[in-house]
C-alpha cells in the first residue's frame, strides 16, 4: 500500500472513530442510566472491532471507481456486527443494565446513517481534488491496440478516479491503431519505456499487448522487472479467461484449471461451515413459519405437504430438492412445464408461496444435510438441464458448485420464469461469475439483500 492509500485510510479511520464516539456519547449524558465508564469502555470498543471487521470487510480498501451502494452496503454489515458483538461481550459480562435502551437503539440506528454519508462526502471531497489535478496518478499504456484505447478512453472520462493517461508506448509505430495517435502522444519504444520504468517516471505501467504478441510481452516483462514501478496487466477476452481460472500442482508441475471446481479445500470447508451454522440458526428462527405453513397447505388442497422434485446438484449428480407443494400436480419426469403468472394449476395459496418464496424453506433441511448449500446457483428440474445444456455454452459449469436457496442471479433480477433463452443465459452469466468472485463476505451480501428483496421481486410467481 502506497502513502496515498495511507493517507486516504487514515481520514477514512479517523472519521469512523469521530462518528462512533460521537452518535454514542450525544443522548447518553441526558439519560438516567448515565455511567460514563461503562460509555467510555463500550465506545473504544466499539472502534476497536469495528476497526478489525473493517480491515475484513475491505471498507478501509481504495474505492476509487466502485459502486457507493457496494460500500454502504459493506460499512453496515460491519457496523452491525460490531454492534452485535457489543450486546453478546455485554450479555456474557452481565452489564447490560448499566446502559440505555434508547440510547443503544439510537447508537444502532444512527452510526451507519452518518458513516455513509461521511463516506459520501468524502467521495465528493477527493473527486474534486482529482479534478483538479490533486493527488493524481500518470500512468502510461504499453501497446497502442484498441484494447489500449478503450481503457485510456474511460479514465479520461472519469476524471474523478485520478488518473491521467500520459501517452502510449509501442515499438511499432506504424502498426498500431490510428485513432491511439490522433488522441494521444506516442512515449516511444519499448527500450524508452524501460529506462522511464527505471528512472521512476510513471506512477503506474499497464501493458495492452495482444495475447499474440506473448514473446515480446515476456521479455517486456523480464526488463521491466530491473525497476519499482507498478505493472498491471489489461487482459484480452482470451486472457482474462484464463485469469479466472487457478493454478494447481501435479508432480510439482504447475497446472491451469480451466473448467473445474472454484473453490479451494479451504474454501470449501469455510463454506460448509457457514452452512451449518447459519442453516441451523435460520431453521431454529422459522420453524414455527415451517409448521404454520404446513398445516395451511394441508387445510387447503389436496396431496402431500412436502414435495420433492429430482434436480442437479454439485458434480451433476442427482438430488431430490424439497418445497412446499404449490401446485396440484407434482411433475418431475422429461417434460416439466415451468410456473407462469397465474398459473392453473397453483393451489389456493400456492401462488402467494412462490412468490414470497415461502415455499423454499423447507431447502434448509436439504443445507443442513449437504445436498444445497444457503448461497449457490439455483437448481433447475433435470428436463430443464437437459434443454438447456445443448444451447448454452458453459451452462453445466454452474453444477461443479452446490446449488443454492438464493443466488446472484436471483438478487440481480433473474429470477422466476425462463421463458426464453436470453433469460436463461442472463441467469447463467451471474452464476458463473458468483463462481469466479466467491467470497464469504458476497455471500453474507446476497442472504441480506434476499431477505429485502423476497417479497418485491417483479418476477417472482
Amino acid at each position: 500500500m502506497d502513502d496515498k492509500h495511507i493517507s486516504s485510510e487514515l481520514i477514512y479511520r479517523t472519521v469512523d472513530i469521530l462518528i462512533i464516539l460521537f452518535t454514542l456519547f450525544l443522548g447518553s449524558p441526558y439519560t438516567n442510566f448515565y455511567n460514563l465508564e461503562g460509555y467510555i469502555i463500550a465506545g473504544l470498543s466499539a472502534i476497536v472491532i469495528f476497526g478489525l471487521v473493517g480491515r475484513f470487510t475491505d471498507i478501509y480498501t481504495s474505492w476509487s471507481g466502485r459502486p457507493l451502494k457496494d460500500e454502504a452496503l459493506r460499512i453496515t454489515m460491519a457496523w452491525l456486527i460490531t454492534f452485535l458483538s457489543l450486546v453478546f461481550i455485554a450479555f456474557v459480562t452481565k452489564t447490560t443494565e448499566q446502559f440505555s435502551r434508547v440510547v443503544l437503539v439510537a447508537w444502532l440506528i444512527a452510526t451507519p446513517v452518518l458513516l455513509i454519508l461521511a463516506r459520501f462526502l468524502l467521495r465528493q471531497i477527493f473527486a474534486h481534488l482529482r479534478r483538479m489535478g490533486v493527488n493524481n496518478r500518470r500512468v502510461v499504456i504499453v501497446g497502442m491496440t484498441q484494447n489500449g484505447l478503450h481503457f485510456a478512453r474511460d479514465l479520461e472520462n472519469r476524471p474523478e478516479f485520478g488518473y491521467h493517461v500520459a501517452g502510449f508506448y509501442d515499438d511499432r509505430k506504424d502498426r498500431v491503431h490510428k485513432e491511439v495517435l490522433n488522441h494521444y502522444a506516442h512515449l516511444g519504444s519499448f527500450d524508452d519505456l524501460i529506462i522511464a520504468a527505471r528512472n521512476g517516471e510513471w506512477d503506474q505501467i499497464y501493458i495492452a499487448l495482444p495475447v499474440e504478441a506473448r514473446k515480446r510481452m515476456l521479455k517486456l516483462l523480464n526488463d521491466l522487472s530491473d525497476s519499482a514501478t507498478p505493472i498491471r496487466l489489461l487482459p484480452d477476452y482470451f486472457t482474462t479467461n484464463l485469469l479466472h481460472s487457478k493454478f494447481i500442482e501435479i508432480a510439482d508441475n504447475p497446472v491451469l484449471c480451466i473448467y473445474d471446481s472454484p473453490f479451494s479445500a479451504d474454501h470449501a470447508f469455510i463454506k460448509r461451515i457457514e452452512d451449518i451454522l447459519l442453516g441451523s440458526i435460520i431453521l431454529t428462527m422459522i420453524s414455527p413459519i415451517l409448521l404454520g405453513i404446513a398445516l395451511a397447505v394441508k387445510l387447503t388442497s389436496k396431496g402431500p405437504v412436502l414435495f420433492k422434485q429430482s434436480r442437479y446438484g454439485q458434480n451433476g449428480d442427482k438430488i431430490r430438492v424439497w418445497k412446499f407443494r404449490t401446485m396440484t400436480v407434482c411433475e418431475d419426469g422429461d417434460d416439466v412445464k415451468q410456473a407462469t403468472r397465474g398459473d392453473s394449476r397453483y393451489t389456493k395459496i400456492g401462488e402467494f408461496l412462490r412468490k414470497t418464496s415461502l415455499d423454499e424453506l423447507p431447502q434448509f433441511f436439504n443445507v443442513l444435510q449437504g445436498t444445497m448449500s444457503i448461497v449457490g446457483p439455483r437448481p433447475h428440474a433435470v428436463a430443464h438441464n437437459e434443454q438447456y445444456r445443448s444451447i448454452i455454452p458453459g451452462y453445466m459449469l454452474r453444477h461443479m458448485i452446490k446449488p443454492g436457496i438464493t443466488g446472484w442471479a436471483q438478487i440481480n433480477g433473474w429470477r422466476g420464469e425462463t421463458n426464453t433463452v436470453y433469460k436463461m443465459r442472463k441467469r447463467v452469466e451471474f452464476d458463473l461469475e458468483y463462481m469466479r468472485e466467491w467470497s464469504l463476505w458476497l455471500d453474507l451480501k446476497i442472504i441480506f439483500l434476499t431477505i429485502f428483496r423476497a417479497f418485491t421481486d417483479k418476477n417472482a410467481y
